[in-house]
């Protein structure tokens, strides 16, 4: 916040309503109101006792900021709306739940722990990886495992001229042409792990997310939603720098 209030991209953001991104383009588009007045410029401030609109809806306070842990299928897309007309993760959530975000994606064949906040903002801060939040995951592999190979991973490898950071791949079990990975890292970019394993000759036949952060997938039953209570959130977030 400042004297003049709060930037409308981040006053949408922590709403749940879109990503800091989103909202700028939604005022490109003219699609917000901010006093009745559709706005011209993402620099715009929202102050208190403000009217702000998004197509037409009018927009209340920010609620306090919540984290839930969802045990994602697979089958379904990480998105709100799918162009391909696939289901979404959002279609199958509890309808008691508010606007909820999530904070990084699972793909269409991956599964397991998916966090979802009502917090823009949360969501971008750690997603990033200088929040230093590790992701972990089981692969199972079809292939033969080249163990240095996986230990040379620790490196960070470029595939496809992309350059992926350090990841930590151990060998769990190997029977005949299947193998089970325990899989960390810390970026998570777009099928990373799908895509690193390929370029060891491996092909990643099922990927579960067991944890992002100190927040664990657990015993939490596939598709279920659990609130994660906000004593437990506020004392994990990361903090700030001294």
């Amino acid at each position: 916040m400042t004297e003049s209030g709060e930037r409308i991209a981040k006053f949408l953001s922590r709403a749940g309503v879109a990503s800091r991104r989103d909202a700028e383009r939604m005022v490109a588009e003219g699609r917000i109101r901010l006093n009745g007045e559709v706005l011209a410029h993402p620099a715009s401030f929202v102050a208190a006792g403000d009217i702000v609109q998004v197509d037409g809806t009018v927009i209340g306070l920010p609620e306090r900021t919540r984290l839930w842990r969802y045990h994602k299928p697979s089958g379904l897309v990480t998105t709100h709306k799918d162009p391909e007309d696939r289901p979404t993760v959002f279609q199958r959530l509890p309808p008691n739940l508010p606007r909820v975000i999530s904070i990084g994606r699972l793909d269409l064949t991956s599964e397991g722990l998916l966090l979802l906040t009502n917090d823009g903002a949360l969501a971008r801060l750690l997603e990033l990886p200088k929040t230093g939040w590790i992701r972990r995951y089981r692969a199972r592999v079809f292939g033969t495992v080249d163990a240095s190979r996986l230990a040379a991973l620790a490196r960070g490898i470029t595939v496809d001229g992309v350059r992926y950071g350090p990841i930590d791949a151990k060998l769990d079990s190997q029977t005949g042409n299947t193998a089970w990975l325990s899989v960390s890292l810390q970026e998570g970019r777009n099928r990373e792990i799908r895509k690193v394993m390929a370029a060891l000759g491996l092909a990643t036949t099922r990927l579960i997310r067991t944890s992002y952060g100190p927040f664990q997938l657990g015993q939490l039953p596939r598709g279920a939603v659990e609130e994660i209570p906000a004593r437990v959130l506020r004392d994990q977030l990361p903090r700030p720098p001294a």
